[in-house]
């Protein structure tokens, strides 16, 4: 490929918009150009790093017995309404209506698809195992899209799906895409993290994501570097020192507390508490099959809330804070005076149906303090489980930086950012049942089939991969995915034996089976370096003043170590350099 007839639009400072580096570099390198919020168009460099990701992911995915699909990614609403996630899915999903009036939707991921042909071909056992994959366009109607393509409205996604006949079957699958994602992350040339996470929306009993840490991630994640421990924030837990409560009054003691509104105004207030002795009372509205239901989730005054362990606890119900005029109208106070001691009976007076949902680490407090209901007041002397009907005991607490390892005894976790590149889900058979997908067992009995699911975001690796490498020059592109293999650096176009010394390497590499991109435009030699470094192809091969001793100069990318060798070496000395 010829420079001079590549579209590579470079830009020498970065965008105004662009937050992250990835999506700097992403711009600046002449790769991605936005259409609209989320949208973005890849341009030839981006789409050669993209071919080779989804090239290797293939070489995997084919690797365990993989068999790629194409499936639309134009739905019908009935297919999602089976699942139950027509409803589930809210206003991420992209909905539309036919000239017909039909209810469609462009597809977020497609376990209902690959469930329904399941469901219409897979008849017995010994059809399984199968494992399906495609590689194929997603759309989410994401709220706030942001830092170019980490957080997007249109994404390329692997996403594949195993069937088996039972959960030895699945534990199997699991473990083959997991050794697989592995692969391609390595290759990819990402450092990462496996940890345990939430499976949310999609469902199912066990997931794990592959983290890549990065501040330009979103996700937080929790990781003990003695044992090896991780986990998503969502579903991370820790030790903590067990709490010692003096023995309190016989029952609550109420007592007024003007202008308390928050956890920290009564950790000052006189005759308040320390926030370790508070109990926090969040209200929230959550919504599963039937009607939104009030729930009351109670933590320690000095731990926070993740909305998502809450949700989780609730069967994946989808939550979200109640509005102040709902909290009153259910417990007839104001947010800061709030707690669960004749929480019921009080949203029952007021023919409301309330659930309180408690965090372990109240379990056995007692001698307590918390809102009673009343502005301006609070109770004293709380006993949890004498005084409070909890519903439901769950982890509902966010884990901190320093604390206590949950698997290891002399273990602390460090908590930091992470960009999510892949997610493996055991579904079991949350969609088999509910779509009728079953096959027959050896005994003949008939069962639904068990399910995984495993996707792996293209645009996400390849961001991730510029975040991981890169440098105040640009991107150092990792030579597996890189767009090219190497450059060559013509100095001075116009010089004849400079033009033809060049033209001559590059066919001779591209005999030799590299990926060359010959830089024949007619620019001063220090804007095709930047150029170079810009794009990050890892080996620049310069054609200059040296070829008159019959010399070139191979310049690594990655450590900038630069090469004198004769011209008749250069493909020898590049192979080596590769370590092919």
């Amino acid at each position: 490929m010829r420079w001079s007839h590549y579209f590579v639009p470079t830009l020498r400072e970065d965008p105004a918009e662009a937050e992250v580096v990835s999506h700097k570099l992403l711009l600046r390198a002449g790769m991605v150009r936005q259409l609209a919020a989320g949208i973005y168009s890849y341009l030839p460099l981006a789409y050669r790093v993209m071919q080779k990701i989804m090239t290797i992911i293939r070489e995997e995915m084919n690797r365990i017995g993989g068999q790629e699909f194409l499936l639309p990614a134009l739905n019908p609403r009935e297919i999602w309404e089976e699942s139950g996630r027509w409803t589930a899915m809210g206003d991420n999903m992209f909905r539309l209506r036919d000239r017909k009036g039909a209810d469609l939707c462009l597809g977020m991921t497609h376990e209902e698809v690959f469930t329904a042909i399941a469901r219409d071909e897979l008849r017995s056992y010994r059809q399984l195992p199968q494992i399906w994959y495609q590689i194929q366009t997603k759309f989410r109607d994401e709220p706030r899209p942001k830092s170019g393509l980490l957080r997007v409205r249109q994404f390329i996604m692997k996403d594949s799906y195993s069937f088996d006949v039972d959960r030895q079957g699945l534990d199997r699958a699991y473990e083959l895409h997991r050794e697989a994602y592995c692969r391609i992350f390595d290759r990819c040339g990402l450092t990462y993290t496996i940890v345990e996470a939430s499976s949310g929306a999609m469902g199912g009993s066990e997931s794990s994501e592959f983290m890549v840490r990065t501040d330009a991630g979103e996700d937080m994640i929790a990781v003990c570097e003695s044992c090896g421990y991780a986990a998503n924030l969502e579903k991370a837990t820790s030790r903590i020192a067990p709490a010692q409560d003096d023995v309190g009054p016989a029952a609550p003691e109420e007592f007024p507390t003007p202008g308390v509104r928050t956890i920290e105004d009564l950790t000052t207030f006189p005759g308040g508490a320390p926030a370790d002795r508070q109990i926090k009372t969040l209200v929230y509205v959550a919504s599963a099959e039937g009607e939104p239901r009030p729930v009351l989730a109670l933590l320690r005054g000095d731990h926070q809330l993740h909305e998502t362990k809450l949700s989780d606890a609730l069967g994946g119900a989808a939550i979200r804070p109640a509005h102040p005029d709902e909290i009153r109208e259910l417990l007839g106070a104001s947010a800061g005076s709030l707690g669960g001691v004749r929480a019921k009976e009080i949203a029952r007076e007021r023919g409301k149906s309330l659930r309180i949902v408690a965090d372990l680490a109240l379990r056995g407090r007692r001698n307590m303090t918390t809102g009673a209901n009343r502005d301006d007041f609070h109770l004293r002397g709380v006993d949890i489980e004498r005084d409070i009907p909890v519903d439901l005991w769950a982890d509902l607490r966010t884990v901190n930086s320093g604390e206590g390892c949950p698997r290891c005894d002399g273990g602390t976790l460090e908590v930091f950012k992470a960009l999510e590149v892949g997610h493996i889900f055991k579904l079991g058979t949350k969609y088999s049942a509910s779509m009728g997908a079953t096959v027959l067992t050896p005994e003949g009995k008939e069962v639904p089939i068990v399910m995984g699911s495993y996707g792996i975001g293209v645009e996400r690796v390849m961001a991730a991969a510029i975040e991981l490498h890169h440098d105040a020059d640009g991107i150092i592109w990792p030579k597996a995915i890189a767009p090219f293999d190497v450059i060559v650096t013509i100095t001075n176009i116009k010089e004849e034996p400079l033009r033809r010394a060049g033209e001559k390497l590059y066919e001779e590499l591209q005999g030799a089976g590299f990926d060359v991109l010959l830089d024949d435009r007619d620019e001063r030699a220090g804007v095709k370096f930047k150029d170079a470094d810009l794009i990050g192809v890892p080996y620049r091969i310069t054609v200059g003043k040296k070829i008159a001793e019959g010399s070139i100069e191979i310049f690594e990318r990655r450590s900038k170590q630069a090469h004198t060798v004769p011209l008749e070496e250069a493909i020898g000395k590049l192979r080596a350099l590769r370590g092919s």
